[in-house]
């Protein structure tokens, strides 16, 4: 029996505009085949063992031809349960779903259509322009740019094209921009209609060209606009100065790399693709188990023994009590004791443990612990320190120092990886980067190790260097390097929106450089 195809339009590129439905149906393939403009980003989505075929269609080039793909899928239905043909925007519109529905009814192979974000709308939405508008555009056509070359003449009322008093959107706009003007200006067309012309809409490579009927295919050849972009003509595209948003934000067009562990790295890099960078995560650390846990053990059987739990990092709860966990033990055995967490985000993975913290120091750093901690110590009380096996010794020695008794274990080790990834690596290797993150003093001395200190002061050298706090913008000095930003709070939303500030000449909170 055949399995089911599933024909999902992946959207026009942003893959935040995959529909819900789409999401999930990718995350039950069996077989992935995709297109070109289908966003590498949702592959992730397939399940590990998923195979993905690559049929791709871009100017001049195919990986298969049409019909190829056809058979290629039925042949996928007749061997898995799922198959997902993923296509850019939406698989009815100019994307040839309807070839493949046809070949797989004929086939006899069962097949549902998922439809996807159009980037005959989402494109111009993304570069300021409404394809309608109140008062100025009551009706939009949609128009192939590039017919089949085969049929000899073209089926395009050019003439009632040119008549129309709404919007025009050109998918697949560039090869014959030139020709295509000239259609609608033969037409009758006012030369001064204003048109844009937007490539690779919806990514964080977006650019538009703005200009005239009369113009825009010169600008576009000056400005190297090439495929895939779609080509918009209207009193609309006159609107684009005023409503543009995609790329006004702060960081567009920068490239950002975020050196936080892969687990970590997500908030900063959402906080950041947000704010317009294009994001590069190249993880500076690995967390691995700590290479004895025989300290850990011995604390966690003698709990009963301190007053006092406190953590330093997300990473030390984490591992604090998935060692618990693996012992058979749950909560209840740390019901006894005071929390505390040296930042909110400690606090936040204590929170998800269904524990709050009885202590969050106004100061996210060690010294500002040990000073909130202090007033509610006595000389003789036990506390226990599970952290990282290299650490800042400041509070440990701050607390002895006041006759506090502290058992430090560690719970986890920080490792540099054992490779740039390879979507970096010549991002680094030529320096195209505008901006530098580091969440630790960690991540800085790991960072330094994976691309060579003589690597690491010229990137420096060309970018922004961000460091969330003091002690990571020590060690950055320990290198010879002054970080730009770094923000009042010590935290990772807070050392985001310092770039942004930074970028738009606000500059609050970051240290000179």
């Amino acid at each position: 029996m055949a399995g089911k195809v599933y024909l999902v339009g992946a959207g026009p590129g942003d893959p935040g505009l995959i529909t819900v439905k789409g999401r999930e149906v990718l995350r039950r393939a069996r077989v992935v085949i995709y297109d070109q403009l289908a966003s590498p980003e949702l592959l992730k989505e397939a399940p590990p063992e998923a195979e993905l075929i690559y049929v791709g269609k871009k100017a001049g080039a195919h990986a298969l031809p049409q019909e190829e793909i056809n058979r290629l899928l039925v042949a996928k239905a007749r061997e898995a349960p799922v198959v997902v043909r993923l296509k850019g925007g939406d698989p009815f519109v100019f994307g040839r779903g309807g070839e493949e529905a046809e070949a797989l009814a004929a086939a006899g192979v069962p097949f549902e259509v998922v439809p996807g974000v159009t980037s005959a709308v989402a494109v111009p939405a993304y570069a300021g322009i409404p394809v309608t508008h109140r008062g100025l555009a009551a009706l939009v056509t949609f128009v192939t740019g590039h017919e089949d070359p085969t049929k000899g003449k073209s089926d395009i009322p050019w003439e009632h094209l040119a008549q129309s008093p709404g919007t025009l959107v050109f998918l697949m706009g560039v090869k014959n921009l030139a020709e295509n003007c000239a259609q609608l200006l033969a037409g009758g067309r006012s030369p001064d209609t204003p048109a844009a012309l937007i490539q690779e809409g919806t990514l964080l490579t977006q650019r538009t060209v703005s200009g005239t009927l009369g113009d825009i295919a010169r600008r576009a050849r000056e400005a190297g606009i090439s495929p895939p972009a779609i080509l918009v003509v209207g009193e609309v595209a006159g609107l684009r100065e005023r409503l543009k948003w995609w790329e006004t934000r702060p960081l567009w067009g920068k490239v950002a790399v975020v050196t936080r562990t892969r687990q970590q790295a997500g908030a900063l890099s959402r906080r950041l693709t947000e704010l317009g960078a294009r994001v590069l995560e190249v993880p500076a650390l690995l967390i691995l188990p700590p290479e004895d846990f025989g300290p850990l053990d011995r604390a966690l059987a003698h709990l009963a023994d301190y007053r006092w739990l406190i953590f330093t990092s997300a990473n030390g709860v984490e591992a604090f009590f998935r060692r618990l966990g693996e012992q058979g033990r749950d909560l209840r055995a740390v019901g006894h004791l005071k929390l505390a967490a040296i930042g909110p985000a400690t606090a936040q993975a204590l929170a998800r443990r269904g524990l709050t913290a009885d202590l969050v120091p106004p100061s996210f750093v060690a010294e500002g612990l040990a000073e909130a901690l202090l007033p509610q110590l006595h000389p003789g009380d036990r506390v226990l320190l599970p952290r990282a096996a290299q650490a800042r010794e400041a509070l440990p020695e701050l607390l002895r120092h006041a006759g506090v008794e502290v058992e430090v274990v560690p719970v986890y080790r920080m490792v540099p990886p054992p490779e740039i990834p390879p979507e970096a690596r010549p991002f680094l290797e030529e320096a195209r980067v505008d901006i530098l993150t580091f969440a630790s003093s960690a991540t800085v001395h790991h960072f330094a190790a994976l691309v060579g200190r003589d690597r690491f002061l010229t990137l420096a050298r060309h970018a922004v260097v961000a460091a969330i706090g003091p002690i990571t913008a020590q060690a950055l000095g320990e290198y010879g390097i002054t970080p730009q930003v770094q923000p009042h709070e010590y935290t990772i939303p807070a050392l985001a929106d310092a770039l942004a500030a930074y970028f738009q000449g606000r500059r609050p909170g970051e240290g000179a450089g």
